[in-house]
């Protein structure tokens, strides 16, 4: 009997990784870690960097958040720089980041989650993927979503400069204004992507909430953890994505803490491992109990359900509605890890109704976009509200402006515990006596897939040597020789 499994490469994903799965003598699971192999180290060579590169250098991180890492960055520049945006500037970066937050969280439903339950958890490997999505759904609606995203993307690129690795940030505001006609026209790409988001949790209403299997699959014990959660709050308490307070609650729902971004590490310390590049954050004044959940461990989560489960509530009167439907289906705090993708919904409803707003402010189009920086730059930090949770960028720098450390907390890293917990969880109650196949390995990846999670970002420390190894092989593809650094 096999001793170990191998989930390698996992699928659907933005980064490498593989999960290893230990069997006991009878077959059943002992235990299970998610692997990362991948070394990035922008912590590193950031540094001797000038300062006001990094809103261009850190988006690189990624292909697929490069507009978070550049938000976050330009909001550590106003840190560093002790400058305040204009008030257009601010809402101009909002407008940007909702956009951006509601593509990426329909590029995740549709293209890496929803596949597990629109085509279903246990269907062919083949067509759990986009393709099989379309084929569920129809051509016409698979259009439907491409086109949306396109739309909202239009946005990022027309102030953004680009999509990919925008390049509008500036300590103190933003190199881009907009003008009237462009604000009556993604007036109604936003008026539109409202429509299109009660299209989305109609459909998850549909195919999911309204399936027994799939409902009894998101509220059983197998994907559930009882942990802290952290989010950004505004002044009410109520979910903000851009700025606002880091707001941590307990397993009951009970603010543990709020606190400044800036003061993060009076809060959060990394844990390390020696199997893997990603480190493992948790509460510094709850402490480290290894990969366990409850009140007295100090792993927290975050991401759409654990943002929901800080808020009282949402700023826009229909993911106000939608964040009370799904908190009386399931209670409050949600510890439900599939719940994370109703969650992402509600939020691709809440940043609509939030663009339509800014949208309709015709303040907006003021052309004070900038409040030239005039102190020395020394140290700052920035936070925001990735797709995938809370963010940190912390940056200092000598009296020229030239980095001396980076510091960053990437979203994913702040779940990597816990992504590590349900994975383990998943695997010992899904294998048993040895029996595994194609379907029960993918809803161990479902363990992973509701964190959306980024490995590409997640690692950037550099602790040692990176381990190599080099197979050298003859024509035959035969190994010759083995070198090994560890």
């Amino acid at each position: 009997m096999a001793k170990k499994i191998s989930i390698d490469p996992i699928t659907r994903l933005e980064g490498h990784g593989k999960i290893e799965i230990f069997l006991d003598d009878d077959g059943n699971v002992k235990n299970a870690y998610l692997q990362v192999p991948e070394l990035k180290g922008f912590e590193q060579f950031c540094v001797g960097r000038p300062v006001e590169e990094l809103a261009r250098i850190t988006p690189r991180i990624c292909g697929v958040c490069p507009t978070t890492h550049h938000m976050c960055s330009t909001k550590a520049l106003d840190a560093v720089y002790h400058v305040k945006p204009t008030e257009t500037a601010l809402k101009l970066r909002r407008l940007i980041y909702d956009a951006f937050m509601a593509e990426d969280h329909l590029l995740h439903f549709f293209f890496l989650g929803g596949p597990d339950f629109v085509v279903g958890p246990n269907a062919p490997a083949g067509e759990r993927n986009i393709l099989g999505v379309i084929g569920k759904v129809g051509v016409e609606i698979g259009k439907k979503v491409i086109d949306m995203r396109r739309r909202l993307r239009s946005i990022i690129t027309h102030l953004g400069g680009r999509v990919i690795h925008p390049v509008c940030g500036l300590p103190g505001g933003i190199s881009k204004g907009l003008a009237e006609d462009q604000r009556q026209a993604f007036l109604k790409v936003a008026k539109d992507s409202v429509e299109f988001s009660k299209f989305c949790l109609q459909v998850f209403n549909d195919i999911v909430l309204k399936n027994d299997t799939y409902l009894d699959l998101i509220v059983g014990d197998i994907f559930q953890h009882q942990t802290y959660y952290m989010g950004l709050v505004d002044e009410n308490n109520k979910e903000d994505l851009y700025d606002g307070m880091v707001r941590v609650v307990d397993p009951t729902g009970k603010e543990y803490v709020k606190f400044a971004g800036k003061d993060y590490l009076d809060h959060i310390v990394e844990h390390v491992e020696p199997w893997s590049y990603i480190k493992f954050p948790y509460l510094k004044n709850v402490g480290w109990k290894g990969f366990e959940d409850g009140i007295d461990s100090g792993v927290y989560r975050v991401a759409p359900l654990a943002r929901l489960n800080v808020a009282d509530g949402m700023k826009t009167p229909l993911a106000q509605a939608e964040y009370e439907k799904m908190f009386e289906t399931l209670g409050k705090p949600s510890h439900h890890t599939l719940a994370f993708h109703w969650a992402r919904l509600i939020e691709v409803m809440y940043v609509c109704e939030e663009m339509v707003q800014l949208l309709e402010d015709k303040f907006i189009t003021n052309p004070d976009i900038r409040n030239l920086p005039t102190e020395t730059p020394d140290e700052g930090v920035g936070v925001i509200e990735a797709p995938r949770g809370t963010l940190f960028h912390h940056y200092k720098t000598d009296e020229n402006g030239m980095v001396s450390g980076v510091n960053l907390i990437v979203a994913t890293v702040n779940n990597s515990a816990a992504i590590s917990m349900s994975i383990a969880k998943a695997a010992k109650n899904l294998i048993k006596n040895g029996k595994v196949d194609d379907g029960l390995l993918n809803m161990v990846e479902m363990a992973f897939r509701p964190y959306d999670p980024c490995l590409a970002c997640a690692t950037h420390s550099l602790p040692g040597k990176m381990p190599l190894i080099v197979n050298i092989r003859d024509k035959n593809r035969e190994i010759i020789k083995k070198i090994k650094r560890d």
